[in-house]
């Protein structure tokens, strides 16, 4: 440890993988300090990202819930849609709790706050440029935990009404009659069935012939499925050649395709990939060097190639989820300081909150054909389970899958209501080395969306057996 620096961890970034790592640090007994730049503890995640969007979500899902208890269809019309003030009105008051909740962690834990812009003077100096001026700051260990942000507009920059990038929408002032998101990643396909259950028409571009290609096939299809049922038309396989504003006879976006297509809509929203926020790190400094991408490269204790220097959280790829940067930022803090952790779980999670929403961890059916893995497939359908009609959703799929010779759990996908939180029983199981076994024998309480499992898993016997 270097005694003359002031902290011995600093985090630039205070998302989840800077807080944790902070956190972890002062429970070792080391003086540990954050760096932020927004204007809010909670990085991208809080600002603009995971709990604005998640949030939003829960609004629209309120929405379409009272349209249908009503005996409407779900797409409302235009005069029966909400506003967007109303919309995200929930949103404010969500962020504020959780920024709350944050500071007070850092605080209880004696976590220092600096609020201002970070870049490198050196490989253990960094300067602060605050609203109240500049301050240096040394550290024996440094975390670069500063996110992403979203890639740039081709043509014309984002203007925050007709064309805006993914962290724009929780600002939008009024609801779109039409809108095309540009890329079906995680984000754009969330933004798409969240407006399109508003009664939206929406246009999906994405120059991929599938998205979302690391999901189970069939999950995804089903996802494409519904996401067509509520309106939205995917044009795959096309690329943006220009953007354009209209101002005649309304103000408009307009795309023109590789293709030779042309799209009008009211709101253009962009989503084609995020960026590492690292440009303004002043990274050459301190010896290290991002990718095209603004990323960092690390190894598994997320050290970068200076040895004292980490990284953790979006910044350094896949799989870019609040929850794994989380434990990255822990792992990361416990490496620095030569605290044995383990390395990083391999069955973490995924959670898509599309509308419906998709969750999964483990092995994919396209994973275990391409590695010649024999599996036998155990599916349930909502339709088929008690809550899952009580909740009026007859369209969940839920797919377990089995090793057809040692009959243990190799992976597990569902979409549809609650599929995020059904997830987890399956992870566990799949963690401690379970199989078919333990879901034939195991009661689950009754009506719940967790039935799936059994169903499932007699589904799967059934197949072995023959």
């Amino acid at each position: 440890m270097n005694e003359a620096c002031e902290f011995d961890l600093l985090c630039i970034g205070s998302g989840p993988a800077g807080q944790r790592a902070a956190v972890q640090a002062s429970k070792l007994g080391k003086r540990a300090a954050i760096v932020e730049k927004g204007r809010i503890l909670g990085g991208v995640c809080l600002d603009r990202g995971t709990i604005p969007s998640k949030t939003f979500r829960e609004a629209v899902q309120a929405v379409s819930a009272r349209t249908t208890r009503h005996g409407r269809a779900n797409r409302s019309s235009p005069e029966a849609r909400p506003t967007a003030v109303e919309l995200f009105s929930q949103v404010s008051e969500v962020v504020e709790r959780e920024c709350e909740v944050i500071e007070h962690q850092l605080r209880r834990n004696d976590v220092t706050l600096f609020w201002g812009e970070a870049s490198f003077r050196d490989p253990h100096s960094v300067r602060i440029d605050g609203e109240r001026g500049s301050q240096m700051v040394t550290a024996d260990k440094i975390l670069i935990a500063v996110g992403t942000r979203p890639a740039t507009p081709p043509g014309v920059p984002a203007d925050g009404e007709v064309v805006i990038t993914s962290d724009g929408v929780i600002t939008l002032g009024q609801l779109p009659r039409s809108m095309a998101v540009v890329g079906a990643g995680v984000i754009g396909m969330e933004y798409a069935s969240m407006f399109a259950t508003l009664g939206i028409a929406v246009t999906l571009v994405e120059k991929r012939d599938r998205p979302l290609e690391f999901l189970d096939g069939e999950i995804v299809d089903e996802l494409i499925h519904q996401m067509r049922k509520q309106n939205i038309t995917f044009r795959f396989g096309e690329a943006v050649e220009q953007l354009m504003i209209s101002d005649s006879p309304t103000r408009a976006g307009v795309m023109l395709l590789e293709s030779g297509k042309r799209i009008v809509s009211d709101l253009i929203v962009f989503s084609a990939g995020r960026i590492g926020a690292t440009d303004r790190l002043n990274l050459e400094a301190a010896g290290l060097r991002a990718d095209a991408r603004g990323r960092l490269k690390v190894d598994a204790g997320f050290r970068t190639e200076v040895p004292h220097i980490f990284a953790a959280g979006d910044v350094i790829g896949y799989p870019s989820l609040a929850a794994t940067s989380s434990e990255q930022g822990r792992l990361a803090a416990c490496s620095a300081f030569d605290v044995a952790a383990g390395p990083m779980a391999t069955h973490f999670p995924i959670g898509i909150y599309s509308i419906p929403e998709i969750s999964m961890v483990g092995a994919t059916e396209e994973e275990l054909t391409r590695d010649r893995v024999p599996y036998e497939t155990g599916v349930a359908r909502y339709r088929e389970i008690a809550r899952g009609q009580i909740l009026g959703d007859d369209s969940g799929l839920f797919k377990m899958l089995f090793h057809r010779e040692d009959h243990r759990l190799l992976g597990v996908h569902a979409i549809g209501s609650g599929a995020t939180e059904l997830i987890h029983i399956g992870q566990a199981v799949l963690a401690l080395g379970g199989g078919l076994s333990y879901f034939l024998h195991t009661v689950f309480n009754y009506p719940t969306l967790a039935e799936c499992y059994k169903v499932a898993a007699l589904d799967a016997a059934n197949k072995l057996a023959r």
